[in-house]
């Protein structure tokens, strides 16, 4: 089971990712968060086979084409987390901390 923390930042809702092997080719992924949105991409999370949908193009991405369908603020970083928690999950990425960092003068 692989586990990524999410502080999206302005909107004040942290996420927990959470993903699990459930076969070979299949995988189930929860959010845990108080954002409605994200509790709504829930119902299309499981279950997943991750050969197929998922890595390719961004648009054609199972993951983002569900976050289309189910956030309205287009910067929200946590679609690109459930693709790493997933690549590390499956063994094709090391968990390694990703960051923006942000400064106005």
């Amino acid at each position: 089971m692989t586990e990524a923390k999410v502080q999206p930042g302005a909107c004040g809702f942290p996420v927990l990712i959470t993903v699990e092997s459930i076969s070979k080719k299949e995988i189930k992924v929860r959010l845990g968060s108080g954002c409605e949105m994200l509790q709504k991409m829930n119902e299309g999370l499981t279950n997943l086979d991750w050969r197929k949908g998922i890595f390719g193009k961004v648009c054609d991405s199972l993951i983002y084409r569900l976050a289309n369908a189910c956030i309205s603020h287009v910067a929200c970083p946590v679609p690109s987390a459930i693709i790493k928690a997933i690549e590390v999950e499956i063994g094709a990425a090391v968990p390694k901390d990703v960051t923006m960092s942000f400064s106005k003068e």
